[in-house]
């Protein structure tokens, strides 16, 4: 039924093709004549056409021939070269593992002296990388990693000028570690620019700018970086007096534990400094540290006030004449301006006189041990919202890195060793300064109690 469906559409269109030429010739033809000339005309050109397509079809088809027997010729032939490289290839095996047998005869007892060899450069190799000597003489270990390349084929054999030049290498890193040298190198300081010094380098254990600057070894790239921050002033000193020195010698700080800065000099400049741990204590440290100014502006204050009081007092003590510039003269002048006045009543004006002169030496007293009671509250209060701060970071980020945790756990300590710095001298200068108030006013009361006892007797002689 398709076949059929088929055939006659083919027929339809070609149909619908033929009437439309016969339609375009019958308008182009002016007769039948025309029309019958020009329809035979267009049977001659199509079978040009098929002629012409047929021809074209076989030529292509003896083409195709040609090409398939060609790609067979070149197909024998591939597997003909395959077939006599495996061939090659199999005694090529054959002779390399000959080859090496003879190797191995002829070299003997010297394969483990070469092994040896090879692990001794490695360990060098090592050394070199991370040496501070290979910033003064730089690609040392370009040399290694040939030889150990070379040493780790079987197919050569390192050269008597190679072997000694490793003994070499080992000869002048070991001499170059107990001397100290001065060369140029280019450093990089903290701000990124490079630029070429003069340099000290102090064995294989430090190295200096001329400035007295400490540097760092970087293998990676083999430059010199400044370190960002340096040790104490001190150690800078001693390396600016290496640097200018000629001969002698010199005090120098040194880490003797690593060629690369080493860990203790990194432990020691990463430790904070004085400024920072008390900016570590933030808001509550400030609060602290202002807490614990006022108060010994305030303890100095009333000692020197408390000294000058206490020294008119004695001289109020030598004196016959009451003298109002100490609590002592304004006690007696009291006693001077009532002499006939009962005991019971001079008693009262003297005790009187008394409580109006404690208040001004005990004053401050009170605040002092304020500050000593509240500053390690402070502190605990500081510590506690650190911990929780702390606490809440380690929820987000976990506890993998054990360092970030105690550093956050020291830096919430912070202000607990803030208010007991404050609050230690506090209690301290409290002591002191209460203690010379009572001196003062126990010399009050002595005196008062002798003007009752003496103006009783006067009383008691009258009568």
């Amino acid at each position: 039924m398709s076949n059929k469906f088929l055939k006659a559409a083919v027929l339809a269109i070609g149909g619908a093709l033929a009437l439309s030429a016969s339609v375009t010739m019958a308008q182009e033809a002016q007769s039948i004549d025309q029309l019958l000339e020009r329809v035979k005309q267009g049977r001659l050109a199509d079978q040009r056409d098929y002629a012409e397509r047929e021809r074209r079809f076989v030529a292509n088809k003896n083409e195709q021939a040609n090409l398939l027997a060609q790609a067979k010729r070149q197909r024998d032939q591939a597997e003909q070269r395959s077939t006599e490289l495996e061939r090659q290839f199999e005694e090529n095996e054959l002779l390399v593992v000959d080859k090496q047998r003879q190797l191995r005869e002829r070299m003997g007892s010297l394969t483990e002296l070469f092994g040896h060899m090879t692990a001794a450069a490695g360990d060098l190799r090592s050394t070199l990388q991370t040496s501070l000597v290979s910033a003064q003489y730089p690609n040392r270990e370009e040399f290694i990693n040939d030889l150990i390349n070379k040493m780790s084929g079987s197919e050569q054999l390192p050269s008597i000028e190679e072997i000694e030049r490793v003994w070499y290498e080992m000869l002048r890193e070991m001499k170059e570690g107990g001397e100290v040298a001065a060369f140029q190198a280019p450093v990089i300081a903290v701000d990124g620019e490079r630029e070429d010094t003069r340099v000290i380098r102090v064995g294989t254990f430090n190295i200096f700018s001329e400035d007295g600057r400490y540097l760092q070894f970087v293998p990676e790239t083999g430059a010199l970086t400044e370190l960002a921050r340096q040790p104490a002033g001190k150690y800078l000193g001693w390396a600016k007096d290496l640097a200018r020195a000629q001969d002698g010698l010199h005090r120098v700080g040194l880490d003797p534990t690593g060629p690369t800065g080493g860990t203790f000099l990194s432990a020691l400049i990463d430790t904070p400094t004085f400024s920072e741990r008390v900016h570590q204590g933030g808001t509550i440290g400030y609060i602290i540290i202002g807490l614990g100014v006022v108060g010994l502006l305030l303890a100095i204050w009333r000692m020197v006030v408390l000294f000058v009081v206490s020294s008119r007092v004695q001289a109020q003590i030598k004196s016959d004449k009451a003298n109002p510039n100490n609590p002592l003269g304004r006690v007696l002048l009291v006693h001077e301006k009532h002499p006939n006045i009962d005991t019971e009543t001079l008693e009262l004006k003297l005790s009187e006189q008394v409580l109006k002169e404690v208040p001004k030496l005990e004053f401050g007293l009170n605040f002092l041990k304020i500050i000593a009671t509240v500053a390690p509250l402070l502190g605990l209060l500081g510590t506690v919202t650190g911990m929780i701060i702390t606490f809440q970071a380690i929820t987000i980020f976990g506890a993998g890195d054990p360092k970030a945790m105690a550093g956050g756990i020291s830096t919430a300590l912070i202000t607990t060793v803030q208010g007991l710095c404050v609050a230690i001298p506090m209690v301290l200068l409290h002591t002191l300064v209460n203690s010379r108030a009572k001196r003062v006013i126990e010399v009050l009361e002595e005196r008062t109690t002798g003007l009752v006892a003496e103006h009783t007797e006067a009383q008691l002689g009258k009568a």
